[in-house]
This record gives C-alpha cells, structure tokens and sequence, in this order.
C-alpha cells in the first residue's frame, strides 16, 4: 500500500517523511510532493492509495486537490493536514468526503493512528471486492486457530497447511528448523475497544515485517507462531524487536514466550506453554514472561494466618474501603514478590481470603439474628486467569462488606447489632464494655441498656455466653489443652473459666469433652 505526502512547504514534507518509519507500517513511502500540480501529474504511474495533503498550498489547496485525486483514483482515500484557523474549512472537507483530519501539531503517534486507521479502510474494501481473497483469509485464520491454538492436528488437512501458512513451511535448502510460540499484547493506544483493535493491528503489521512468522489476532492479542533457524535472532534477543515495536509505535509491549517444539504439529504445545506464562501478565512487574522460567517456581503461600482472618474481619466490621483496599495490598504483595509464587498458589490465596470473608459474613450475621438473610444472595467468588486477582479479590470483599452493612436485615445495622458482630469477632480479645462501646461510638452505660432492651440479655452475659460457645466449639473438635482453650476465649484464669463453663454447662470442660468424643450426636447446641 502507497501514501504520497503533499505540501508546499519543504520543512513540512521533509518532516512528515523522516519522522515515521512508514516501511514498518506497512506502507511504502513515495517521494514527497511540493505541490498539487505536482501529485496530479505523477498520479498515474504511482497510484498512491492514501494522500496526506497540506490544505493551504499556493495555486491549488488540498481540497481540490482531493477532488482531482478521486477522478484519477476512484478509491484513494485523503488525511488533510490544518492549523487551527481551518477547522471549520476541515470541518467541511469531511462532510465532502475527505477520509480524516489532522492538525499540523499532531504528534507522530497521533499520525499514525489516522493513518493506520484509513489504511485499516481500505483493506476493509479491498475484502469486501475481493471475496475470494477473503474467504481465503477466513480459512487461514481458522486454520491457524484449529491447529495451534486448539490443537485439532488430526481434523485439519496437513496438504493444504503450507499454502495458508507458508512461512512455518522452509525450502528443503535451509536447516531443520525448531518451533515456538509466543503471545504478544500491546497497550497505550486506549482503552476503548477500537483504540485496542488498531493498535494490535499495527503490531501485527511490525511482525510480519520484522519476523518469519505466522500470526492471528485472537482475544485482544497476537498469537505468533515461527520457526527458529540460525537466522532467527528474536528466538534469542525477543527485547531488541520489543523495543523496536515499542519505539515505533508509542506504546507498551509485553511477550509470553512458549516452549521450543521440534515439529509444526507440535506448535499447539507451544502455544499451551506461552498462554500458561501469559498468565502472570497480570501479576508479575515484567514486559517478557519465559515458560521455561517461570515452571520453575514451587509456589508461594497459600492460606490466610490467624493474623491476618482478624485483621480482615476487622475491616469488614468497620465498613472502611479505603483500610480494605490497603489490607489487599498487603496480603497480596508479598506473594506477589515471592520468587516460588505461581499462578495456582496466587489463586489458592485469594480464594483463602475470600472464604474467610465469607465466613466472617455467616458469622456476623448469625451472631445479630440474621442468619437467614444470605439465602437469595448470589455472592460466589469465581476466579478466571484473564483478571488481575488483585481487584478481583478487593471487589469481592466490597461486595461482602456493603451487603452487611447496607443490604442485608432491611437498612443499616442497629448499635446492638454492631456489638454483637463485634464481640463475636474479637473474644479472644479486650470485649468489654468500654471497648465495645467505643467500637459503636456510645457511652458504656446507654449501650448497657440499649443491649439489654433489644437483645433481651445483659451485656456480660451475653458475652460470657459467647465465649462458653465458642470453647465448647473448641473442645469439640481440637485436642487442645484446657488452659489453651481458655486463653484463646479470652480467660487468663483456667479455674475461674472452669467454674463459668460449668455454671453454664453443667460440666467440667473435661467432662464436656469427653463426651463430645464419645457421643458426638448428643453434645448440646449452643446456649
């Protein structure tokens, strides 16, 4: 595909040509001209397909010369160059069929992606004229996609493979090549779906001229599959053509690089490796993710300590979004730098913080008398690996928090409520009246009789209860010591502790032990 730069001005044509390696864009860049006679005149022979013209030039402005463009070449497509003073002139040369704008103090990047745009375009009508050479495009695409990306060898006719896909097929002359795999994204263009689309486009475009290869643009990125000959330096030096990529096109490049395969058909498993290493993408601070590397790792840690299940039910407790996002961060990050992290033990750990925040909830809200209410709730947490877990996990958390305090039991939490979820959370910790009081911001005498009138019970026995509970919980299922468990219920005094789970129970924490172990379907429910 040709473009032919137009413009009076030698500074500007000279400029236009040199600041943009148009070869790697896929274009061939012909010789600039300094006028609209000029471009019409050499029109003929060199059949640009895309003019980039000045819209003031001397005897004849860009839009006429657009207008006698189309008549020599029904199908160019024309980018006017202007100033800030032409927009509502620009603005008129689109509405007559002038393919895009720009104005002269665009940057390169900004250039490019006009450019590419419309030369996005025209290879759009040249499918749609040419529906053979579509068709054909379809057939190789999904080829390509049967073959190494879901690793159908035996469905797909092995005959026709090296007409579709001819460069993973070398001349008898040259060595016996190996295959590999990569994944290549690119990011910087935007967000939005098309800005995505084109830059990939581009990148795609670069490949090809940088690299024997095969490539589909599948699922916002690009799968490359090549062979790998003495010749192939990206097979060793991936950073140098990254970089190149990177320079040229103004944006961010990241490479997951697959397994070395010794035949083509094998390329799916190449292709395994590399989306494997893609994998981590979103987790690992590197632009070049390398499978042989990274299967290396044994893994990182996999569960929530004690710590940190208080901490995080803490937070949830406090309804506080900002110290949960932080409290993420934390949990997060040190896996996150742990060399022997892996993809599975980051799931693993992020699935351990999700059902501790869970639990937290079923707990919180059997301890305020709402144990019915997650029943309609849909709240399962699914892990897929195209997500940063990171936020993942952050929203889940959210979504649990803001449930409790502003979704389930008809509208806010009463301050009863609040102390219950509090104490039922803390009593291996200070759950005494003062403490709890100013957890609820009230004075410790109104929560007294606030919590006694709507829950029906004092505030120490009902703490005194809960701890009993939770001990017998304890005894029931953990061979720990006596004193361990009183400890662990907030008790120092093993005697003193012995005495109220007795009062309350009607047996010696031994006793209750003991036949829990012996007649577990007797042991009595909680007080």
């Amino acid at each position: 595909m040709k473009i032919l730069i137009v413009d009076d001005e030698v500074i500007i044509r000279t400029g236009l040509a040199k600041v943009i390696n148009w070869k790697e864009l896929g274009l061939e860049l012909l010789k600039p001209a300094a006028s609209g006679e000029e471009a019409l005149r050499r029109m003929p022979e060199e059949r640009p397909n895309i003019l980039l013209t000045d819209i003031r030039m001397k005897h004849m402005n860009g839009l006429e010369l657009a207008t006698k463009a189309k008549e020599i070449i029904p199908d160019i497509e024309t980018i006017i160059l202007s100033g800030y003073d032409d927009f509502m002139y620009t603005q008129q040369a689109i509405r007559q069929g002038v393919s895009d704008y720009l104005l002269k103090s665009s940057r390169p990047e900004e250039i490019m992606k006009t450019v590419l745009q419309v030369k996005q375009r025209i290879e759009d009508k040249w499918k749609h004229l040419n529906q053979d050479l579509y068709k054909n495009k379809e057939v190789r695409n999904r080829l390509f996609e049967r073959w190494i990306i879901e690793g159908e060898t035996a469905a797909v006719d092995a005959e026709i493979l090296p007409d579709y896909l001819p460069r993973l097929f070398l001349s008898k002359e040259h060595e016996q090549p190996k295959f590999q795999t990569y994944v290549v994204t690119a990011e910087g263009w935007g967000d939005n779906s098309s800005e995505i689309s084109l830059l990939l486009f581009a990148v795609d475009n670069m490949l090809h001229d940088i690299l024997h290869c095969e490539t589909l643009i599948y699922r916002q990125r690009i799968v490359v599959a090549l062979p790998k000959t003495s010749a192939s330096d990206f097979f060793d030096h991936p950073e140098s053509a990254k970089q190149k990529i990177e320079r040229l096109l103004k944006c961010k490049v990241s490479i997951s690089i697959g397994e070395v395969v010794l035949q083509q058909s094998d390329l799916y498993k190449s292709y395994v490796t590399a989306d494997y290493a893609y994998s981590y993408k979103h987790h690992l601070d590197e632009s070049i993710l390398v499978y042989t590397e990274i299967v290396k790792r044994k893994g990182g840690k996999t569960v929530c300590t004690h710590e940190e299940e208080l901490e995080l039910s803490s937070i949830l407790l406090e309804d506080d979004s900002v110290a949960l996002k932080n409290w993420v961060q934390r949990f997060l990050q040190s896996d996150l730098n742990d060399p022997q992290m892996t993809i599975e033990s980051l799931e693993s750990l992020v699935r351990s913080a999700a059902l501790t925040a869970h639990r937290w909830l079923e707990r919180v809200l059997t301890a305020t008398g709402r144990q019915g209410a997650l029943d309609n709730q849909s709240i399962a947490f699914v892990v897929k690996r195209d997500i940063v877990l990171k936020d993942a996990l952050f929203q889940y958390l959210l979504t649990l928090m803001e449930l409790y305090h502003h979704r389930l039991g008809g509208g806010q939490a009463t301050h009863t409520q609040k102390a219950m979820a509090y104490i039922h959370e803390n009593l291996g910790r200070d759950v005494g009246l003062q403490q709890v009081a100013k957890y609820v911001h009230l004075h410790p005498n109104h929560l007294s009789e606030v919590f006694k009138k709507e829950a029906g019970i004092t505030f120490g026995d009902y703490v005194t209860r809960q701890k009993i509970n939770r001990a017998m919980e304890i005894l029931t299922v953990s061979p720990a010591k006596i004193a361990d468990v009183a400890s662990s219920v907030g008790f120092e005094d093993i005697k003193y502790f012995s005495q109220v789970f007795k009062k309350f129970t009607g047996k010696t924490p031994s006793e209750f032990r003991e036949e829990a172990v012996l007649h577990p379907a007797a042991s009595p429910s909680k007080l």
